[in-house]
């Protein structure tokens, strides 16, 4: 799977409270590609955020399970599952941070 392109790898940032209070500190979650690995990982971030001149220092990366999830209707219940992602918390280097939120 090396024939990977940088946006295949990264899908999308995780936009989630603790994301974001991570972030303050250096560390962007982010959901990747489930065969994609930590030195793939890295090189895409640093390709993706050229303009923003990122290194990066760490790349964590966990796989989420998949959630029972139920809800009640006037039918019954309906159950179902929540697919199991992959995602990667990449730490830069101290002073660097990369700009996809409008404001930030």
């Amino acid at each position: 799977m090396s024939g990977m392109t940088a946006p295949e790898i990264i899908l999308k940032p995780v936009v989630s409270e603790k994301s974001i209070d991570q972030a303050g500190r250096g560390k962007y979650t982010f959901q990747v590609n489930s065969h994609a690995n930590k030195i793939q990982i890295k090189a895409a971030v640093e390709e993706l955020y050229a303009s923003d001149k990122v290194t990066v220092v760490g790349v964590n990366v966990l796989t989420t399970k998949a959630k029972l999830k139920t809800r009640n209707t006037r039918r019954g219940r309906i159950e179902g599952r929540v697919s199991p992602w992959r995602k990667a918390i990449v730490t830069l280097a101290p002073g660097q941070k990369i700009q996809f939120f409008e404001g930030g």
